[in-house]
């Protein structure tokens, strides 16, 4: 497996992510306090109940806003001054405050006062997690050292924080089809016979290898990989004890993410288990994963930029019920985090559109987890239904989506 021995160690890895880092605060900050109007961006937070856009706009070696931290971006015209107030300071990030000199709250407030911004944005939101990161006492204390005159200008930063969040720079999205194809590579050798042996190996087994393979391989898996069963008896509605011992003419999905270089991977893919004889998955299955191929292929044309997530939503399920196929989109962003920021395309239950934060709109530079499935009859199983859960990684450059590495067309094959 090449691509997992070329993880980089953590030195490298931080050396990677800081010249990322510097251009997309040089770059991506400043467009994005002019896109939502905003003169000045504080982002304010104390060890361990961090903003949820914090460690992204610190460098790799940082793990915790250590005491306080807060971060300034002053806009005049076209430049924006990056300033912290933090105790250990990020120099070469941002500029630094003098602890020895001035206190944190009284610094933030000359700085207010020298800069006079019109519209100062602040991190909370109704909408957007990731937009509501500043806590209950420190927007006290801003209120506060601002004064009423200043405070009255404070407005939310949430569009800023899912913006920032959510826009991938050229040098990310080029190294993003890297981190799909080890995700691959490992979902190819849990579905294979040197993982798995038929009538011996449970679902557990192989989530948990797949959860050590990762760690192993200095990647972090930001959640529990999983495994589950279909086949003829048991459907995937069966969720009280289903069988968990993998058999031959089982068909097998996956589910798994990971992190690596500050970005989030999420896959899923099916395997089938051969019988004795057999030398492929039955036609059954076969068509209906061509269903979910094909919703794959409606819901990349349905996503264009400058449409909400909702839209997407209801025109993809719209087409693919006129060609015969039993639809359910739930697609997210990807990026800092699995479940990233940006505009939903559904969930898993509310496939009538997300209010909120399904109306956010698609934009370019942006990654997403295309993730769906079909159920179809499978005439080999009695007409009993299957259902094919898919979840493949795309980027959105320049106007189109594109696969970053491939998705899967066929079974992965056992036996």
């Amino acid at each position: 497996m090449k691509t997992m021995n070329d993880i980089l160690p953590l030195r490298e890895q931080a050396a990677v992510q800081g010249r990322w880092l510097k251009t997309r605060l040089d770059t991506i900050v400043p467009e994005l306090l002019e896109r939502e109007d905003i003169d000045m961006w504080i982002v304010i937070c104390r060890e361990y109940n961090e903003d949820p856009v914090l460690m992204s706009l610190l460098p790799a070696t940082s793990m915790s806003a250590r005491r306080r931290t807060i971060l300034v971006f002053a806009r005049t015209g076209t430049e924006v001054e990056r300033l912290t107030l933090s105790r250990y300071g990020y120099e070469g990030f941002y500029g630094v405050w003098n602890h020895d000199e001035e206190d944190q709250f009284d610094c933030l407030a000359r700085i207010v006062r020298e800069r006079d911004p019109e519209r100062i944005g602040i991190n909370y939101s109704r909408i957007f997690a990731f937009g509501d990161g500043i806590s209950h006492t420190e927007y006290q204390q801003v209120h506060e050292a601002l004064g009423e005159s200043y405070a009255a200008r404070l407005v939310s930063a949430e569009n800023l924080c899912v913006g920032w969040l959510e826009r991938r720079s050229a040098d990310e999205i080029a190294a993003y089809p890297r981190l799909v194809e080890t995700g691959r590579q490992i979902i190819a050798r849990a579905f294979s016979t040197a993982v798995i042996h038929p009538s011996l190996t449970t679902t557990d087994d192989v989530a948990w290898w797949m959860r050590e393979t990762m760690q192993g391989a200095g990647l972090s898996a930001w959640f529990q990989p999983t495994i589950d069963i279909q086949a003829p008896g048991q459907t995937y509605q069966d969720t009280e004890n289903p069988r968990t011992t993998i058999m031959p003419g089982d068909l097998l999905h996956c589910d798994m993410g990971f992190h690596y270089l500050g970005l989030a991977t999420d896959q899923q893919q099916h395997a089938y288990v051969l019988r004795l004889g057999e030398t492929d998955a039955p036609a059954g299955l076969r068509a209906a994963l061509a269903d979910g191929n094909r919703l794959q292929d409606i819901h990349l044309e349905e996503m264009q930029v400058g449409l909400s997530g909702n839209e997407v939503l209801r025109a993809a399920l719209e087409r693919a019920k006129k060609e015969g196929i039993r639809p359910q989109i739930y697609s997210h962003p990807l990026g800092v985090h699995g479940h990233a920021a940006g505009p939903l395309v559904g969930l898993w239950d509310r496939q009538d559109g997300v209010p909120g934060v399904g109306d956010y709109p698609i934009y370019d530079d942006t990654v997403y987890s295309i993730e769906l499935n079909v159920t179809k009859s499978i005439p080999e199983w009695d007409g009993q239904d299957a259902r094919i859960m898919l979840e493949e990684d795309a980027a959105l450059t320049g106007g189109k989506v594109r696969w970053l590495d491939g998705r899967q067309e066929s079974f992965l094959l056992i036996g």
